[in-house]
């Protein structure tokens, strides 16, 4: 009953802050591409990016991560004066099944609400200063609970104590308050501050809820804590520079993921660092590298350090008729320990929105080890290499104040090696049908 009534009181959140913010645009010309002229709109509306006076607003990322232009706005937005707000979110109500041939001795099936609500205010300060505030709730800890939710081959983090396998841990009730600072020095060159608590620090691409590439896909990748799981960080404090298409980033954070406790604040410790590079050679793409030194990340290893490579592009292309496009991300991941073993990742996933209709997939590819897989007294030390692929639909069943709900089908064949047949059956088959609520395509 719990659960029930946050999904209600969460579902009205959102329409009663769309009531809030929502304005009214100029209509556009059916006859011109959307994602095209919609930059106009934001250079004459003053929609600009979070940490740019002079780069558009769909350019925001996660944190201070950059997407390609061409991405479309899923939001509610208003703007008064020198101040815009804006409100970005996702619901999935849905049912999940990881073995539908009961093949295997870890499959699992639950019925559960993995979401998130995204609030941002820009304001103006002076004719160069910008100041961003965010914050960002998820109510996955009483839609999921601690347990998290059922993936084949996921691991990271723990719950009661132990490691959680097969399971995707729920996100903490604050995912995000921050405040950043960006001086405008000319219209090529930007300088800005941020300080998240928690934050996001300048690791990986965009964390992969925030990528338009995934948005129909609930479920986290299994290559999460090799990509982009510092995207909840307890204390964050990110330099950055721009010059024209380029940035560097430099970011001190704390390197422990969250604690068990999913609605107090962890105690921040910046004993870790990292740096990005990103450049957006064209509207359509969204280039970085990155390197995260992360001092005992996770609580059931404390001695344990890693070094996180990432690389990643993202490609977005609008096609001819509004709200269609393709939005593609292939994202790398390297960690290596402390204790000298190297694991890597690959994630290739891409989405093609025709306007009310979606077909989405993703390829992963992810280095597991038996002590992720908590198959160390079976298989003593060794590592496997797991393959996963997904493919989905979703169709748009209507929308109403701004705001939409579609229905949405995938399922994901897992491919691992042979020695593992025994505990997960071969080829395990995953499934999941779901309702999803989340704000219309800002035009």
């Amino acid at each position: 009953m719990k659960r029930i009534l946050t999904l209600i009181l969460l579902t009205g959140a959102v329409h009663l802050a769309q009531a809030q913010h929502e304005h009214h645009m100029p209509a556009k010309k059916d006859t011109m591409p959307e994602m095209h002229h919609g930059h106009m709109g934001h250079e004459m509306s003053g929609m600009t990016s979070a940490y740019s006076k002079n780069l558009p607003m769909s350019r925001n990322g996660s944190g201070t991560s950059w997407m390609p232009d061409n991405s479309p706005m899923y939001m509610y937005m208003t703007q008064k004066g020198r101040t815009s707000f804006m409100l970005h979110g996702n619901v999935f109500l849905r049912y999940t099944s990881t073995d539908l041939t009961a093949r295997g001795t870890r499959g699992d099936a639950k019925l559960d609400a993995p979401n998130w609500l995204m609030g941002m205010m820009n304001t103006q300060i002076g004719k160069k200063g910008m100041l961003n505030t965010t914050v960002m709730l998820s109510f996955d800890p009483l839609t999921i609970g601690g347990f998290g939710y059922p993936l084949l081959f996921q691991s990271g983090e723990t719950w009661k104590g132990k490691p959680l396998v097969d399971r995707q841990h729920p996100h903490d009730m604050f995912a995000a308050v921050s405040v950043g600072y960006t001086y405008a020095i000319n219209r090529n060159m930007d300088v800005y501050g941020y300080l998240g608590y928690p934050g996001e620090p300048a690791v990986s691409a965009p964390a992969f809820m925030h990528r338009v590439s995934g948005m129909n896909n609930p479920d986290a990748p299994l290559g999460h804590h090799w990509q982009d799981a510092t995207h909840i960080t307890f204390g964050v404090g990110t330099v950055g520079f721009r010059y024209k298409q380029v940035k560097a980033e430099f970011s001190s954070f704390t390197g422990r993921e969250p604690d068990e406790d999913r609605y107090n604040f962890d105690k921040p410790l910046f004993d870790s660092y990292a740096y990005r590079l990103s450049y957006n050679p064209s509207k359509a793409w969204a280039l970085q590298f990155s390197q995260a030194f992360v001092h005992s990340p996770e609580s059931a290893e404390p001695q344990e350090n890693i070094t996180r490579t990432t690389a990643s592009a993202l490609h977005t292309v609008p096609l001819h008729r509004p709200g269609s496009f393709i939005a593609s991300a292939a994202v790398w991941g390297l960690n290596s320990k402390s204790d000298g073993h190297k694991e890597h990742s690959f994630l290739a996933e891409s989405n093609l929105q025709l306007q009310k209709n979606a077909i989405y997939g993703r390829y992963e590819f992810v280095e597991k080890s038996t002590h992720e897989l908590q198959l160390e007294q079976q298989f003593g030390e060794a590592k496997f290499n797991v393959h996963a692929f997904t493919l989905g639909y979703a169709r748009t069943l209507a929308t109403l104040w701004k705001t939409s709900l579609s229905v949405g089908l995938q399922g994901t064949v897992n491919v691992e090696d042979k020695a593992l047949y025994g505990i997960y059956g071969k080829n395990p088959l995953s499934a999941q049908a779901y309702l999803r609520i989340s704000p219309a395509l800002h035009r």
